[in-house]
């Protein structure tokens, strides 16, 4: 196995992140975004999330270069859901199959946690996306629905897998309000 290694996103992958990203937008069913966004949104919205305090992590080769990414960012608008976030994960084709995914996925799922949120969802494009369920349900996420037929991408209709992770506590106790992400208004 080839050694990886983490950290922050930096403005300056924003072309390793358009590179990745846009594979999965043409050939792949993890995003339902139809044209890849250029480095320069890209680099927009790892502004946007980050500013706001959201997590944002590259996987480095040996070699240093970016191979993947991963994000947690809100996961609806509305100020009643600041203590829930939706992962996001992407990797290069060429790095696929080697663990990367279960790497970023259980760093995502720790600093989420020490930033205080209390739920993380996983929205997945397409049920027969296996690897993206499977490494979701070995880091704990649970299934929590199927919302059937909701993207139309390469001549067919798409489910959605939706699951749920318990952060902190979960529901089960209150969160303080006046600590993020309860300031998150």
């Amino acid at each position: 196995m080839t050694a990886f290694t983490l950290r922050d996103a930096r403005e300056d992958d924003a072309p390793a992140l358009q590179r990745i990203y846009a594979d999965a937008v043409l050939h792949g069913t993890a995003t339902y975004e139809i044209v890849p966004p250029d480095a320069a949104e890209m680099l927009n919205r790892w502004r946007t999330l980050t500013s706001q305090g959201y997590p944002y992590i590259v996987a480095c080769d040996a070699s240093g270069e970016v191979v993947a990414y991963a994000y947690a960012g809100p996961f609806r608008a509305r100020p009643a859901y600041r203590w829930s976030v939706e992962d996001s994960i992407y990797i290069d084709p060429a790095a696929k199959g080697q663990g990367l995914g279960r790497m970023l996925l259980e760093r995502l799922v720790e600093l989420s946690q020490e930033l205080g949120f209390r739920q993380m969802i996983a929205v997945i494009g397409g049920a027969d996306h296996q690897p993206s369920i499977r490494v979701h349900a070995r880091a704990g996420f649970r299934h929590i629905g199927i919302f059937e037929g909701s993207g139309f991408k390469f001549g067919r209709w798409i489910d959605t897998v939706f699951m749920q992770l318990e952060l902190n506590g979960g529901k089960s106790t209150l969160p303080d309000e006046t600590r993020y992400p309860g300031t998150l208004l």
